[in-house]
């Protein structure tokens, strides 16, 4: 910026310079013409009586102006005593012969310039000529150098001030972003200093950082909770197999198990390692948040949602489900979808009777698709509600049941990620319903009929 400031008043000082130069040199000349027309109308007139030839010139006092007599013949005379004039012009000559009235030229001598004028009187000529002189230019374009020089020197100087107090915001804020990628600690915000783009970006960053804190609490819980989750199954599948371990080094399995025991004991130890697998995976998927390789596309949705019921009857074949679907498109990514439809199916299975389909409904709204899936189970209580789609949270009617906790949480969150919302209540059969809203694509919306 210093060096932007001092070139910018360097660029407008020489441009003024050659501006006022041009001014100053065309007002000098104009008044050096104007005094040297006054002149010569004055000799002319002096002249006009006893003619070129014979007028009396007297001697040059030393210094002023310089006059020369052009006779009709192109002979000249000049005053005793005065310097030489450049040689007289063809055109001088012909004004002398009557050719025209006057003539203004300008001329190089041996050292100096002139500026010559050329008045015709009687049967000849009157020349009137000033040295050119340029030392008022000289001296003023001098003056001007030493002045832009100084606003040069001083522009820099302000210009390196300005930009030092204005990039001084974005000193402390590189600092501080250097802290944090330094000490990896997002607690303390940036001091919000400054103001227009500087406070826009402070707060950026802040927001970011924020953000940050939010993503890092969210993983800590999420650990924290999966730690948790994970303690129960491991330690109930350790001691089963540390005790079918021992005693087969015992060689008692046979005798201290029956069958029966035994059998029992590995459909646990199957239903346990299911069960971790499911946690697993649940995990993962929820761990991964929006970040997914699988690319956004119209789709139907009917179509996820039957495939989402084949899914689920085909892990429980006993679990009935009574569809009642229409198309209705929707932007979005379909496996993701299945996967939250296939939970909300799932989650609903648990809890209706053996003898009680789960009914699931799909319709368009407005500009809304609507899925609904409920059961006919003892409903949600109402502590419950707030806490349903909470990660690992399980309410005391259902923790003998199989399940990670993740379900309805995962739901949530795809849903969401599809710019959609996800409600709980009670159904018309008594137990939970279970209300998703997704958006209509504002181009399908436009086709339909």
């Amino acid at each position: 910026m210093t060096v932007i400031a001092a070139t910018a008043i360097a660029v407008s000082l020489f441009v003024a310079f050659q501006v006022a130069d041009e001014l100053l040199g065309s007002e000098l000349r104009d008044n050096a013409e104007n005094q040297l027309r006054a002149d010569a109308l004055f000799l002319a007139t002096y002249a006009e009586r006893p003619g070129p030839a014979r007028i009396q010139l007297p001697p040059y006092p030393g210094s002023g102006r310089l006059v020369r007599v052009i006779g009709p013949d192109g002979s000249t005379r000049t005053p005793a005593g005065q310097p030489a004039l450049p040689p007289a012009s063809e055109q001088a000559r012909r004004v002398a012969q009557g050719a025209s009235a006057d003539l203004m030229e300008s001329k190089d001598g041996d050292e100096d310039g002139y500026h010559i004028y050329t008045r015709r009187t009687g049967d000849g000529a009157i020349q009137v000529a000033r040295v050119a002189d340029d030392s008022p230019v000289n001296q003023f374009g001098f003056g001007l150098l030493v002045i832009g020089l100084f606003c040069v020197a001083g522009g820099a100087l302000v210009g390196r001030a300005v930009a030092r107090t204005g990039l001084a915001p974005i000193d402390r804020l590189t600092a501080a972003a250097v802290r944090v990628a330094r000490t990896r600690e997002l607690d303390a915000d940036i001091p919000d200093e400054g103001g227009g783009e500087i406070r826009r970006l402070v707060q950026a960053i802040n927001d970011m950082l924020a953000a940050l804190r939010d993503s890092r609490q969210a993983q800590r819980l999420l650990a924290e909770d999966a730690a948790h989750e994970l303690k129960t199954p491991l330690t109930s599948l350790r001691l089963n197999i540390e005790l079918l371990v021992r005693l087969d080094r015992r060689g008692t399995l046979d005798t201290a198990l029956p069958a029966e025991s035994r059998s029992r004991l590995l459909d646990d130890l199957g239903a346990q390692v299911a069960e971790l697998s499911l946690l697993a995976a649940e995990l993962t998927d929820l761990a991964r948040g929006d970040v997914s390789d699988e690319s956004t596309e119209t789709l139907d949705l009917a179509d996820v949602v039957v495939a989402a019921a084949a899914q689920a009857r085909s892990r429980r074949p006993d679990l009935e489900v009574a569809l009642d679907v229409t198309s209705v498109w929707v932007s979005g990514r379909p496996a993701a979808l299945q996967r939250a439809a296939l939970n909300l199916v799932d989650n609903a299975g648990k809890w209706s009777p053996a003898d009680q389909p789960v009914e699931v409904r799909l319709r368009a709204e407005g500009t809304s698709a609507v899925l609904e899936v409920d059961d006919a189970g003892p409903g949600i209580d109402a502590a419950d509600v707030p806490r349903v789609f909470d990660r690992f949270y399980r309410a005391d009617s259902a923790r003998a049941l199989p399940g990670s906790g993740l379900g309805l949480s995962i739901v949530q969150r795809v849903v969401q990620a599809h710019g959609g919302r996800v409600t709980v209540a009670r159904s018309g059969r008594g137990g939970a319903l279970l209300r998703v809203v997704l958006p209509i694509p504002s181009a399908r919306l436009t086709a339909a009929p």
